[in-house]
């Protein structure tokens, strides 16, 4: 890689860096606590489509560069002619497009997390945060109304009561009363929270990746699902599990009382 390649890589405002099966996406405007502009929209919703699609990237984390996560959308930078619903129907796939991101999704939360930055947070599938991090559904202090999908995550993680509590007061919250609330998973010291994060990933990475995209649609699925209808789509995902190499190869290593095997998610009706 050139100095030139790393200088311009280095100014992008969206950096997706891989170690092993691991894919990192890191907002980078550390000066603007790392609020994303138009080209940071545009940019992050190619990297997912890349991500989506990369078969030896097994699973993703999402965040911050600079001490911050995401200070939401930058609203000091002019978007064009471009009318506005269509602007946030263009934003608000991208929220579409991470919830639905068919791997595990770890967001590494650091400083601010506020308006769609926060929901960005909440996008995807776990959420660890430091003990300095703090949130805010901070809309109303700018005479918005909520968006990037906080309208959907928040009732169903934390009640409606409590969703309009924050939406409405867009207090600022610490991240330990966001861990009370269900809106974080975990909450480390700031110096573990980079290995904790990577070990949870490699974890996530380790495991059958047909499998996990399965339970993740399952589980999105099911929110809004009757019970019988939640079970025929298990029904069908378990038929497909069963014509990976994965299944098989676990059910071998229970019996046999074997280490894990090496899952690799390929079909094995060929």
């Amino acid at each position: 890689m050139t100095a030139e390649t790393t200088s311009s890589r280095a100014q992008s405002p969206v950096i997706v860096t891989r170690d092993g099966a691991t894919a990192t996406l890191t907002l980078n405007r550390p000066s603007r606590k790392n609020a994303i502009d138009d080209e940071g929209w545009h940019l992050l919703r190619a990297a997912l489509e890349d991500l989506a699609t990369d078969d030896a990237v097994r699973a993703v984390i999402v965040t911050g560069a600079g001490g911050d996560f995401c200070a939401g959308a930058d609203l000091g930078r002019p978007s064009g002619d471009e009318h506005p619903a269509a602007r946030m129907r263009r934003v608000g796939n991208i929220a579409i497009a991470l919830s639905e991101l068919p791997k595990p999704v770890i967001a590494k939360v650091e400083g601010v997390a506020a308006g769609a930055g926060w929901n960005l947070a909440l996008a995807c599938d776990l959420v660890v945060a430091s003990t300095s991090a703090r949130f805010s559904q901070i809309f109303a202090r700018r005479g918005l109304s909520i968006d990037f999908g906080g309208s959907w995550f928040l009732p169903r993680l934390v009640g409606m009561q409590q969703a309009k509590r924050l939406a409405m007061l867009a207090e600022m919250i610490s991240a330990e009363e966001a861990r009370e609330l269900g809106l974080v998973t975990w909450v480390r010291p700031e110096d573990e929270v980079a290995d904790f994060v990577a070990e949870l990933a490699h974890r996530l990475a380790a495991l059958p990746p047909v499998a996990l995209a399965q339970s993740k649609a399952l589980l999105h699925q099911g929110a809004t699902q009757t019970l019988r209808e939640a079970i025929d789509n298990e029904s069908r995902a378990q038929a497909v599990n069963l014509a990976t190499e994965d299944a098989p190869a676990a059910f071998r290593a229970f019996r046999e009382k074997a280490e894990p095997p090496a899952y690799t998610g390929r079909w094995a009706l060929r």
